[in-house]
């Protein structure tokens, strides 16, 4: 976990629902599968480099590689093996040590698809909030310059993302042992906040905030074609049998 999740709203909602100040172009449109190495939406928070300590940050929506490239990396590659992160042990990991402690961000989502297996056979279930309700992934985000490039390159760059996950708790525990760490309203500013260096207590409080998020959560079955990653729309989500 987390392999593959929907994004259905639309970027507009996303500005005004997180309050948005800056939004970059380019974004990725609505996804009912996005995949390991898809562009997606995420939002930071950030400050200039001669920013004064109270100054406030500003709030963009990027779009961002899945998976991952540490700044160290010879190339992109290996974010493909860095779509998740362990938030047990994210702050000691050198993929994700520097992100935790400043590039810290989140990823709205409509929900998530995660397999069973019973008697051999790979069962998938979309796991979402009641309602409609967006869910919040807590995330981190590196920036990696390409060498390869030159300095005036649109491709320069390369803006990438990881979710971060843990133990599955409740009936999500009867689904896969690992779940997104859901980040709480109440702790979505601390969490992007530029000003604060993360830390392990940081990551304890987001992750235990995230237990009482996943107690709402529902799921249910759907069609086993969304395990193909050119299998796309509203009817991958669609209950199975409820057509």
């Amino acid at each position: 976990m987390c392999g593959r999740f929907v994004v259905a709203g639309a970027t507009a909602d996303l500005v005004e629902m997180f309050d948005i100040d800056l939004v970059a172009p380019g974004l990725p449109g609505p996804s009912f599968n996005v995949a390991p190495t898809d562009r997606v939406s995420i939002i930071l928070d950030t400050i200039g480099k001669d920013a004064a300590e109270d100054d406030e940050p500003v709030r963009r929506i990027e779009a961002a590689r899945w998976g991952l490239v540490p700044v160290w990396s010879k190339d992109p590659k290996s974010g493909a093996s860095a779509i998740n992160a362990r938030i047990e042990t994210a702050a000691e990991k050198s993929t994700f040590a520097t992100a935790v402690k400043k590039r810290r961000a989140i990823i709205p989502a409509t929900g998530y698809y995660e397999w069973t297996v019973t008697d051999g056979v790979k069962r998938p279930h979309f796991i979402h909030m009641p309602d409609g309700q967006p869910m919040v992934f807590a995330a981190l985000y590196e920036w990696w310059r390409n060498p390869a490039e030159a300095d005036d390159s649109a491709d320069k760059w390369l803006l990438s993302t990881s979710i971060l996950t843990r133990d599955s708790t409740g009936a999500l525990a009867g689904i896969h042992d690992r779940m997104p760490v859901f980040l709480s309203p109440g702790l979505l500013d601390e969490w992007l906040d530029p000003h604060t260096e993360g830390s392990t207590e940081l990551l304890d409080e987001i992750s235990a905030g995230g237990v009482e998020v996943a107690e709402y959560t529902e799921f249910h079955e759907v069609d086993s074609g969304v395990g193909n990653v050119r299998s796309s729309g509203p009817s991958l989500i669609e209950p199975v049998g409820s057509a």
